[in-house]
């Protein structure tokens, strides 16, 4: 019988979501698709039938797991008008997602903790890095608008604070996800919130 496409997108989120679990679990190099195949309760038909190999497979479920990260950018290029509070949202959104989203910290995860990244994931490099990019030129415009309306003032550029502002934000990931006891992160986000702005020069 041939599947309608609602099946065929189950199958794949499926698929997609048993290797988001092996990928942050154990990681790249000891996931095989052998192993993601019986994960999803499938053979390894359905996912050659969708994916090349296990580097595109990789690369599809980065970019499954980042979705919440890329509507959150899209979400406050939405709020430029208002720069002050799209820098606001934007932190506390992408660290109340990291303590209480699975596919977002599993991401994170995945991609800081659980890869050797090879020249095998150019593509899924590329990718890291683009979206990277985006956050940063988004920090930067949004502190441009807010030194141009006096709401920050602070003798440095604004890409350079948009790149300060990423980092920031990547410390506090990385530290957490390194070791989640060191501090509970949902309570320590109106701290992080305050510090963001010390750093900001915010008047």
């Amino acid at each position: 019988m041939r599947r309608t496409k609602e099946e065929a997108e189950k199958t794949r989120q499926t698929v997609l979501e048993a290797a988001l679990t092996l990928f942050s679990r154990d990681g790249y190099s000891r996931t095989t698709l052998s192993r993601i195949a019986r994960e999803a309760g499938c053979s390894r038909g359905p996912i050659y039938w969708y994916f090349q190999n296990k580097d595109d497979l990789y690369e599809a479920v980065l970019a499954y797991s980042q979705e919440p990260l890329e509507a959150l950018v899209d979400e406050c290029r939405g709020m430029a008008d208002r720069p002050l509070a799209a820098l606001d949202h934007f932190l506390d959104q992408w660290l109340s997602l990291l303590a209480n989203d699975r596919r977002y910290r599993q991401s994170f995860e995945i991609l800081l903790n659980k890869t050797e990244l090879t020249d095998a994931m150019s593509r899924t490099l590329a990718r890291e890095r683009q979206l990277t990019r985006a956050i940063v030129d988004l920090f930067a415009t949004l502190i441009e608008r807010a030194m141009a309306v006096g709401a920050l003032r602070r003798g440095e550029s604004a890409a350079d604070l948009g790149l300060l502002g990423y980092t920031y934000l990547m410390g506090i990931t990385q530290a957490w996800l390194f070791a989640p006891g060191l501090f509970p992160l949902e309570d320590k986000i109106p701290f992080f919130q305050r510090q963001f702005w010390t750093l900001l020069g915010r008047t």
